[in-house]
């Protein structure tokens, strides 16, 4: 028989803001390589090393490739093989009689970015549940604080297009590691610095993109705030703003002159950790390298000043007038154009609820939710789609005593026995981004993808929206809004769109202006200008000037039994996403969960490069090796311990966020990670 073989466009769907075009070969139905598309515009043919391995993972033998029903303790990840048929009644016989009993808002969904395109991560769920009268999923891990922070500073979430940068003269890469996990980007920092540009790193981490620039400025963890006041309070006084910019599109300068005025680079220096002379300098390139563009993600916005930091620095650009110009401004997150051209409403049906109350209840702070016995009603079941919670939110350990409730009903859709999954009463097979066909509405540059189905299910497995329809039969429910077909939830939402040279090509780029300059004659607010003295934000507390408020409990020796300061971040090469630790290939070459600490900080505790270490605060405790290198990443007072390894990678099974505070953000749901604080010993 002949050798069969064709090529498919996709795109990546990982919670990534490069949204990667590739290219899958099928060979007689199965994919036999992948690699990026080199016609994609922003990618331009590379992926990163995980999704280079993609196929190891869409062909792992460790794949749930049929429906499992617990058939043991919960956590101990046994599990026998049922029907479709039997697992799908035996959850709709348990919701029914939950619905009967407490009705429909003890069931609660919890789902996350484990996929980014648009049909597996809003296609049809949120209408199953409104129909259920389920619960309703509230807050944001990441994304909210900074969006909204922003929105209310500048009238709108959008900024910068990313990649300007260009085009820029000075490169400021704002508490994100863009080398690492913004990997594409890259390239066209470094066109801009071929260009004569300079690349200025501010972050309290010594990281890949720290090292790659021409400056790095190491602040104390969650002191941004007051490098930036320090900052404007030098571009004021030396009369390095823009006047003209700030009266024709500004209003409070002179309350933010007055407010800063004792906010002098020595002030800000004591609190933030950088030389006087320093924050001195940063202002005075800052304002004369036109055009300037500040680059931030979502790390600082992990900290209960978090939305502060972006309302802060969202002012800078307008005191330098730097929104007039190609390259300078602010480059956040883009999901605010992508919003406007992509219609995630349409995936909405609020009305299947009826007249039925739907409490919210915080997906940041889902373990103390499932053991408050005060609920009325108490959680009876949780469903979970698109994300590892036990992985990936802070206060771990009640989220796994949460989990364990033996009265607690927990759905699964999955692709590998995840450490949440381990918890399911049901698991359902999920497919691969492969495996169906779906949208991705990227929010790290200006380019939709498509994603052509390129193989057929393995197994059993169905995409999430087959899986809503499936549950909804089962359950007997006839309204035709949650049978709606794949293709008719795509159709819905790409209103203005060329589909057409979208699924062609791959990619298309969003109908915005081909010179993104948001902000060039003004503000999308009231009166079409940026208020340094902000009434709306002063109304949910941020105050009507911005302030400087220390980062609370993960502030360098603010707390007197647990006196360092606790960082997860993203640091994995093979893996930036959680689920990627399942497989031996990605994980090991990375060596395994650590806790780096400063040789300052190590020599106080008697620890050693390489020695068993104990990471433990009222929360929980954790055992992992100790890093201490000469030229150390972390400054003295704090320590890290990557995000994303499984429990199983520790010698006592748990993880980061067993140790990570889940208080909330200043604003927009927001949780704050960052601001935690640990002691580190030697393990008995």
């Amino acid at each position: 028989m002949a050798t069969v073989s064709h090529t498919v466009l996709g795109t990546c769907h990982h919670d990534c803001p490069d949204s990667c075009g590739w290219e899958v070969t099928v060979t007689d139905g199965r994919a036999t390589r992948l690699r990026g598309n080199p016609a994609h515009p922003y990618s331009r043919g590379e992926l990163c090393p995980k999704v280079n391995r993609f196929l190891d993972r869409v062909y792992s033998t460790d794949r749930i490739m049929t429906p499992l029903v617990l058939d043991g303790p919960k956590g101990s990840g046994q599990y026998r093989v049922a029907s479709w048929g039997e697992a799908l009644a035996l959850v709709a016989e348990r919701l029914h009689h939950i619905i009967e009993t407490w009705g429909g808002e003890a069931i609660v969904p919890w789902g996350d970015a484990g996929t980014q395109s648009l049909a597996m991560v809003a296609g049809l769920n949120d209408r199953f549940f409104a129909r259920l009268g389920a619960s309703v999923q509230d807050d944001f891990i990441c994304g909210g604080t900074s969006f909204l922070a922003a929105h209310a500073t500048l009238g709108s979430g959008n900024g910068a297009d990313p990649l300007d940068v260009r085009h820029s003269r000075l490169v400021v890469l704002w508490g994100t590691n863009t080398k690492l996990t913004n990997r594409h980007l890259w390239p066209y920092v470094e066109e801009a610095r071929a260009n004569g540009a300079t690349v200025v790193v501010i972050d309290p981490l010594r990281t890949v993109t720290a090292d790659a620039s021409d400056w790095f400025i190491q602040l104390h963890p969650g002191t941004d705030v007051s490098f930036a006041l320090g900052v404007t309070h030098v571009l004021i006084r030396d009369a390095l703003v823009d006047r003209g910019y700030i009266d024709r599109h500004t209003t409070g300068f002179d309350e933010l002159r007055a407010h800063v005025g004792d906010w002098t680079p020595q002030r800000a220096a004591a609190e933030c950790g950088v030389d006087a002379d320093e924050i001195e300098r940063f202002a005075h390139v800052y304002a004369r390298s036109s055009p300037a563009m500040i680059r931030t993600m979502i790390g600082a916005e992990h900290r209960r000043n978090g939305a502060q930091f972006f309302r802060t620095i969202s002012l800078l650009p307008a005191l330098v007038g730097a929104w007039q110009h190609i390259g300078g401004g602010l480059a956040r997150s883009l999901d605010a154009y992508a919003r406007s051209v992509v219609d995630i409403d349409s995936f909405q049906a609020p009305h299947l609820a009826g007249d039925r109350p739907r409490r919210s209840v915080s997906m940041n702070r889902l373990g103390r939710a499932l053991l408050d016995r005060e609920l009325d009603p108490p959680i009876q079941s949780l469903f979970v789609f698109n994300g590892n919670p036990l992985v990936a939110l802070p206060e771990a350990g009640l989220l796994r005593q949460g989990l364990s409730r033996t009265d607690l009903f927990t759905v699964v859709s999955e692709q590998f026995l995840t450490d949440t999954a381990r918890y399911a009463d049901v698991i359902f097979p999920a497919t691969t981004q492969l495996e169906h066909t779906d949208v991705v509405a990227p929010y790290g540059h200006l380019y939709l993808g498509w994603n052509h189905q390129a193989i057929e299910p393995l197994g059993e497995c169905v995409p999430n929206t087959e899986l809503w329809r499936r549950l909804s039969r089962a359950m007997g429910f006839t309204d035709p809004e949650l049978f709606a077909t794949d293709d008719e939830l795509l159709a819905g939402c790409l209103e203005g769109i060329d589909v057409e040279t979208l699924q062609r090509d791959g990619f298309i780029r969003m109908p915005v202006p081909d010179q993104v300059l948001p902000f060039a004659e003004g503000f999308p607010t009231a009166d079409g200008r940026m208020a340094f003295a902000n009434d709306d934000l002063a109304a949910i507390g941020l105050g009507r000037l911005p302030t400087h408020t220390p980062s609370g409990e993960g502030r360098i020796g603010g707390h007197d039994r647990y006196p360092l300061s606790l960082m997860t971040p993203k640091m994995h090469q093979r893996f930036l996403n959680a689920s990627y630790s399942a497989l031996t290939a990605h994980a090991n070459p990375e060596g395994g969960p650590f806790c780096e600490l400063h040789p300052v900080d190590a020599a106080q505790r008697g620890i050693a490069d390489g020695d068993l270490v104990e990471v433990f605060n009222d929360r929980g405790r954790i055992r992992v090796p100790a890093r201490v290198a000469d030229r150390p990443r972390v400054p003295l007072g704090v320590t890290i311990v990557p995000f994303g390894w499984l429990a199983e990678h520790s010698a006592d099974g748990y993880t980061a966020n067993d140790l990570t505070s889940a208080a909330p953000a200043d604003f927009g749901g927001g949780v704050a990670f960052y601001d935690t604080s640990v002691q580190v010993e030697l393990a008995p």
